[in-house]
């Protein structure tokens, strides 16, 4: 009996010795890179994901996502998941791309434009800086991503929410600061939903453009179905979808959403097996 309880302390004990021996180390998917902005005076965030490619590949190109809503907190890790997945051999949905999300400070300020509605004031005091903002992205986040990573001159923007209010703003107002417009669930009842009033006739030429929505109410649908109406009428070289996502709500539709339009808008362009 002795014998016996000796060797089962004793392989108690290796077993706790090899468990001890276990060495982590961090799990990374991407960088962060840390600048003081001149345009809205203070430190911001990007956080870059590089396809599996990148490194091996070194005299390679890639296509640039650029996700509003982009801290770790946020939407960067499950965007991220989606387009490594999309951009497997055997799925094929999109060409591989590099990923940049840029991390909020004031997202009620910099993704919306200045609005004379007073519950609007009340309700997001700090907000009207997306002009600002806007300078931010083209004058600044994107010219470092370029100078940094092997960029295509082709790139896409992905907002959602406020953050598709202002792609929407961009789309109309800075057409050709992006090539490839994703806007899910955009929050276009913003200044009494003026920003539908504005389309300009010679917007959005030779764009892809994708607008999703969720279960998210007469307002929110209603909206996004004019946007994609509007864009759809002008009848030019764009190319326009839709998606409506009935079972999922506001909070949900995102990921759903961007999967669809990565299929929808790249897959002739990913690569042919």
């Amino acid at each position: 009996m002795v014998k016996y309880l000796a060797l089962i302390s004793f392989f108690l004990m290796a077993t706790f010795a090899k468990a001890t021996d276990l060495k982590s180390s961090p799990l990374v998917i991407g960088d962060s890179i840390s600048f003081q902005s001149k345009i809205l005076k203070e430190k911001r965030t990007l956080n870059v994901y590089l396809p599996e490619s990148y490194h091996r590949e070194p005299k390679r190109n890639y296509p640039v996502i650029f996700l509003l809503d982009g801290s770790l907190s946020e939407d960067f890790i499950h965007i991220a998941g989606v387009l490594q997945f999309g951009s497997f051999s055997w799925i094929n949905m999109l060409p591989e791309s590099i990923l940049v999300g840029i991390e909020n400070i004031d997202r009620k300020r910099d993704y919306t434009f200045p609005s004379k509605i007073a519950l609007d004031q009340k309700e997001f005091p700090s907000s009207g800086g997306s002009k600002e903002f806007i300078d931010f992205l083209d004058k600044e986040v994107q010219p470092i991503i370029a100078s940094n990573f092997r960029t295509k001159e082709k790139s896409t923007l992905i907002g959602q929410s406020l953050g598709g209010l202002v792609a929407t703003e961009i789309l109309l107002k800075h057409t050709d600061l992006f090539d490839n417009y994703i806007i899910i669930s955009p929050s276009l009842w913003w200044s009494g939903e003026s920003l539908l009033t504005s389309i300009p006739e010679d917007c959005c030429e030779d764009k892809q453009i994708y607008i999703g929505v969720g279960k998210e109410g007469e307002v929110m649908e209603r909206l996004a179905r004019t946007l994609y109406n509007k864009l759809d009428n002008k009848k030019s070289n764009t190319k326009i979808h839709f998606g409506y996502f009935e079972q999922l709500d506001h909070g949900d539709t995102l990921h759903l959403a961007v999967y669809d339009a990565f299929g929808k808008l790249f897959s002739d362009k990913a690569p042919k097996n």
